[in-house]
């Protein structure tokens, strides 16, 4: 069968949630669930195709070898819509990076759905299923549900509001290559690093402001390794003169989304999307 290699970002769907306010539930987790790699196997349309999907097929789910850690917890599957299972671009990975692919990051096979956050990412991939019916499995029709709204936003107490799957990723950037809260030597002109994914699309431009948003410069991009691929960005700020300073990158994706100035909320403490601020003083 045919070799397919991609890179793509693996992001949980709760990254960042630590940052919300006010506080949800769950693992509070700053920027550091997810990460980027090269994933080689083979293409999931095509394993289907060998199988031969029948007409009026629905959905596609996956089950993983893991089982749950507590008695009596529903076990782990997700599915994908049948036309997204078959566009060409969804995996199923035995490799990452050159390498076999590790225990931590699903041994033997896994599942790739670029673009989409990891709680579709199937590890120990075990069981391919073709549904003639929606999902309505646990993890798919009670779990893992945002707000049918905007970036999943509500207000901070909002409730029955309608709901949906969670699903793509969107656009997001870090400043890396300075700490929140470091102290530097005062330069004019700031030099300013890091990455950019474009959630369900490639990165089409980073910008750069030391004003706390008030103004913006573009940033330059690195190399481009594909659309689902983290991108690394640099560039240089003007800065007015000593003391604290807030610093912003914002991503613009090649569909035209850019990143939210201003924080989405959901009581599941999903989907980050704001433009993120490191505050360091010069002196």
């Amino acid at each position: 069968m045919p070799r397919v290699q991609m890179a793509a970002v693996n992001q949980c769907s709760g990254n960042s949630r630590g940052l919300f306010q006010p506080r949800v539930p769950g693992a509070q987790w700053a920027h550091g669930a997810m990460g980027n790699a090269k994933w080689l196997g083979v293409s999931l349309r095509r394993v289907l195709d060998l199988a031969g999907v029948q007409p009026g097929a629905v959905a596609v789910r996956f089950n993983g070898l893991d089982q749950p850690v507590v008695d009596g917890a529903p076990d782990f599957s997700k599915s994908l819509s049948i036309d997204h299972a078959r566009d060409g671009e969804v995996m199923i990975a035995f490799a990452m990076n050159g390498a076999q692919l590790p225990l931590l990051n699903g041994f033997p096979i896994r599942l790739i759905v670029p673009g989409w956050f990891s709680t579709y990412w199937v590890k120990m991939l075990s069981d391919i299923e073709v549904l003639g019916a929606p999902d309505d499995s646990y993890w798919m029709a009670k779990a893992y549900k945002i707000p049918d709204t905007p970036l999943a936003n509500v207000a901070p107490g909002a409730k029955d509001f309608p709901t949906v799957p969670i699903n793509r990723m969107v656009p997001r950037s870090w400043i890396t290559s300075l700490a929140d809260g470091t102290s530097v030597a005062y330069q004019p002109h700031l030099p300013v690093g890091g990455i950019a994914m474009g959630g369900d699309a490639g990165v089409a431009r980073v910008d750069l402001s030391s004003d706390g948003g008030r103004s913006w410069a573009p940033a330059r991009l690195g190399p481009d390794e594909g659309k689902y691929s983290f991108r690394r960005f640099d560039g240089m700020v003007a800065v007015a003169g000593r003391g604290p300073v807030a610093l912003m990158a914002r991503c613009t994706n090649t569909a035209g989304v850019s990143q939210a100035l201003t924080p989405n909320w959901n009581p599941g403490g999903f989907m980050r999307a704001c433009v993120e601020t490191t505050h360091v003083v010069l002196s």
